[in-house]
């Protein structure tokens, strides 16, 4: 068993909340597909995959990319900040095969809405819980962020200089969806509701005195989510705050979807 600084690395059990959050998702799946039956309409990823697959393979890529960097950079800052267990299960590695999760995967294709494996860590191997736990939440969103402004870095170069032109903007047909999702993964992830890392995130600048009573709360997060997803208005937050980032990112640019 391996020790550093004289403390007890351990492998810690599955949170007993687990089953409860993912029968939550099987809920929301279910839902999803009578929408579709009653719409008669396809999730949106696969209608490009089917009617345009340059532009649906690049949209998938950016779902793959984005998931397992966001994922990847949870387990390397938890190392970091001194816990070993997403190392200890496989996951500190940009691997997609490591990240992905088989169900929340073919639920995102064929049924609009999908998830990827949660990253683990043991807050007791961490210095500082409610520091080093807002640090490693908001690492994912942080690493989204990085991945679609180090995309539209030449694009904004190109704009800016007046150096745009057809072809670049033929390229950025196919990086555009990469840099979308990135966007909405971050934004997504950082809305300060559990079980996203944005509760973890907001639960590390509180106050000390104000942080044991928000934590309580975690509980009914689940429940505020599924509300906010199925009335849209989760969409209605997301959307103004995602075409603001991606307009800043890709000023005059139009998107194919």
């Amino acid at each position: 068993m391996p020790f550093r600084s004289g403390r007890i690395y351990h492998k810690p059990a599955r949170p007993s909340n687990l089953m409860f959050n993912l029968s939550i998702f099987q809920i929301i799946l279910i839902i999803i597909v009578f929408n579709a039956l009653f719409t008669h309409s396809l999730p949106f990823l696969l209608t490009a995959l089917l009617t345009n697959p340059i532009l649906g393979a690049s949209m998938l890529v950016g779902l793959i990319a984005g998931i397992t960097i966001h994922e990847f950079s949870h387990a390397l800052v938890a190392y970091r900040l001194g816990d070993p267990t997403a190392k200890l299960e496989g996951r500190l590695t940009l691997n997609p095969m490591a990240h992905l999760d088989a169900v929340g995967t073919l639920a995102l294709l064929f049924l609009g809405f999908g998830w990827g494996k949660p990253t683990p860590f043991d807050p007791f191997n961490l210095r500082n819980i409610k520091r080093d736990s807002a640090l490693i939440s908001v690492a994912g969103a942080a690493s989204n962020f990085a991945l679609a402004l180090l995309l539209s870095a030449p694009y904004l170069i190109a704009y800016y200089t007046g150096a745009l032109n057809e072809t670049l903007n033929t390229v950025y047909t196919f990086f555009s969806p990469i840099i979308f999702f990135n966007v909405v993964l971050a934004v997504f992830n950082l809305i300060p509701i559990a079980p996203l890392d944005g509760f973890k995130v907001l639960g590390g600048l509180l106050p000390r005195q104000w942080y044991e009573d928000f934590m309580q709360t975690e509980r009914y997060g689940i429940f505020i989510l599924l509300l906010l997803i199925v009335t849209g208005v989760l969409g209605q937050v997301l959307f103004p705050i995602t075409s603001t980032i991606l307009g800043l990112l890709m000023p005059g640019f139009h998107a194919p979807f």
